[in-house]
């Protein structure tokens, strides 16, 4: 064989090498290609320049890129599997990570955003002009309208029970908030701090459609609200669409994208019940075998409505309907009542679980000495009903739930009761899961 020939052969096996490799690169180009010329035929108004955006999303790779403002840092929060919990069930527990949203590093940074921007769409709020929000809330919600008022020029009124941890309204002092903390009290009496809010927003703002625009002039509303401009806007996260829509639009589809659409059950906890209904929303139309839970703490009539389609709790005794309080040390969900947020989703949850303040304290200690996850109690009573969730559906199984917030915002009360986690230690699950209240 000549030298030529040789040349020709070798340069001829090269080009096949490449030319496979060239294919098998372009494989994924190509599919993408035929799924977009079928969406073309189906969808008239997806463009090139949809394929052109999704690849770029697709590739993106190193740090995020630069946003605007704290609004910028919020969604896009991390789903990370939770070890000790996965290995200790067989299944692959997940963790969505709001306690990581950038505003008021919880979940509600979503819902304060969405309720906020929608207001400005309908001109109920004007940003720059010293408009006052107010809200009715155990904490988390307020702090997340308190730094995104700040950032918005607004100023924020935030009324809360007082039998909240405390560093909840401190922390909301120093963003600027005025805070009335007020006794407990059931929705139907008008001291409730919700009604309390709704009550301060429509004085004020009634008080300034009566007042002169003279810069001389001191609106009534002054000595309740703190402010001489501007208008009250009750922000109602409790009924607000915005609340459900925020994780229909958002935390759904994130957990979607995450999971690849591979999911088999979806966890949450229900105080307004925006999150459960939103996401429940979003993935079930995509997933219908998908288990949606309802993680709900003693004290709360959720577990007896979504389990027995009645609202009531065997610690209510009858006639006392006016109670003063869930009756749990958890903070952020249960609730006595069916919520316009819940009430949308409602028919979406399969299942509810039912979690004592002692198997909170006991997860919540749990996952401090085995994964370092230090957080919130609400965050508790998912991940609890993520292991019951679990342990019904058997090894192999796909679950998501959500870490609302961390543990700092809970020292005064949940974790004084959680204790300190000490050193070397090894508890069981089995011992989480039957913890009962010291008596």
């Amino acid at each position: 064989m000549s030298d030529r020939s040789r040349v020709y052969i070798l340069s001829a096996f090269v080009a096949g090498i490449l030319l496979t490799l060239g294919v098998r690169n372009l494989s994924p180009a190509l599919e993408k290609l035929r799924g977009y010329r079928a969406r073309r035929r189906s969808e008239s108004t997806i463009t090139l320049r949809d394929l052109i955006e999704e690849d770029a999303i697709a590739a993106r790779s190193g740090p995020p890129a630069i946003v605007e403002g704290i609004e910028g840092c919020i969604g896009n929060t991390p789903l990370f599997r939770i070890k000790s919990l996965s290995e200790a069930t067989g299944c692959e527990i997940l963790g969505k990570a709001e306690f990581l949203n950038g505003a008021g590093q919880s979940s509600k940074d979503r819902v304060a955003l969405s309720m906020m921007q929608i207001a400005e769409e309908h001109g109920i709020l004007t940003p720059g002009s010293g408009d006052t929000i107010y809200e009715g809330t155990s904490g988390s919600t307020g702090i997340s309208l308190a730094s995104l008022a700040r950032a918005k020029g607004y100023l924020a009124h935030i009324c809360m029970p007082s039998d909240q941890a405390i560093e909840k309204s401190d922390l909301l002092l120093k963003l600027g908030a005025i805070v009335d903390r007020v006794p407990p009290a059931p929705i139907v009496e008008k001291d409730n701090f919700v009604n309390r809010a709704r009550a301060l927003a429509h004085a004020h703002t009634t008080s300034s459609a009566n007042t002169s625009d003279s810069e001389s002039s001191v609106p009534a509303s002054s000595e309740v609200s703190g402010v001489s401009r501007g208008r009250g806007y009750f922000a109602d996260q409790f009924e607000n669409e915005a609340n459900w829509r925020a994780h229909f639009q958002g935390t759904g589809p994130e957990i979607y994208a995450q999971c690849n659409g591979k999911l088999d059950a979806f966890i949450a906890g229900a105080g307004t019940g925006g999150t459960i209904s939103g996401v429940a929303l979003f993935l079930k139309p995509k997933i219908p075998n998908l288990s949606v839970v309802l993680a709900d703490p003693q004290g709360s009539g959720l577990y007896n409505r979504v389990r027995y389609g009645v609202m009531f709790d065997n610690k209510e005794r009858e006639g006392t309907r006016r109670r003063r309080q869930v009756d749990t040390i958890v903070e952020g969900i249960g609730i006595n009542r069916v919520t316009a947020n819940f009430e949308i989703g409602k028919e979406l949850v399969d299942d509810a679980v039912r979690v004592t303040d002692a198997q909170a304290l006991a997860m919540a200690r749990w996952l401090v000495e085995k994964d370092g996850l230090f957080l919130g109690s609400s965050s508790a009573v998912n991940c609890f009903a993520a292991v019951k969730t679990a342990m019904k559906l058997g090894p192999g199984h796909r679950i998501v739930t959500v870490l609302s917030d961390s543990g700092s915002r809970h020292l005064s009360r949940f974790w004084a009761r959680a204790g300190n986690v000490g050193g070397a230690v090894d508890t069981k699950l089995e011992d989480v899961l039957d913890a009962k209240d010291d008596l």
